[in-house]
């Protein structure tokens, strides 16, 4: 294929470093494969990890709730949870329409290990980013998802 004789082609990369799409998908590699490090202990991925610490603080919590305070699909979700339910870390129960999340013994016993692990990655990013840009960075993406959900 020919580029068009007004156009030149792109040899300068300088557009990647200007685009949010590319910055924001590859500052999201490098956090999860710091989070997939930091929860290895755990066993389990670090979503899976987030979900349960909800689930503790919050026993009871819908399967709704949960779904938007970690910003998945309903589907995901209930993925997520049917694994945490085999490994026998949370459990449902089903009251009319509504689906509600418990966490069983076990996954209340995982909570020590899953605080310490995300304990650990902030520790880890904070390292490297020092902590006034970390969470700086944090409340900016933040306030951005927010807007750009709108």
């Amino acid at each position: 294929m020919t580029q068009p004789m007004n156009q030149k082609p792109e040899k300068d990369e300088a557009f990647l470093q200007d685009c949010l799409y590319f910055t924001t998908n590859r500052l999201s590699r490098a956090i999860t494969r710091m989070a997939d490090e930091a929860f290895a202990t755990t066993g389990l991925a670090p979503a899976y990890g987030y979900l349960i610490r909800l689930v503790i603080g919050s026993p009871g919590i819908t399967q709704k709730e949960l779904s938007e305070k970690l910003s998945i699909t309903p589907s995901t979700l209930t993925r997520f949870v049917d694994k945490l339910e085999t490994k026998h870390l949370v459990e449902r129960k089903v009251h009319g329409k509504t689906v509600m999340v418990y966490p069983t013994e076990k996954g209340i016993e995982l909570g020590p290990t899953l605080r310490q692990a995300s304990k650990r990655l902030k520790q880890n990013y904070e390292e490297i980013l020092g902590k006034e840009l970390s969470d700086q960075l944090t409340e900016y993406l933040t306030s951005s998802s927010k807007q750009l959900e709108k």
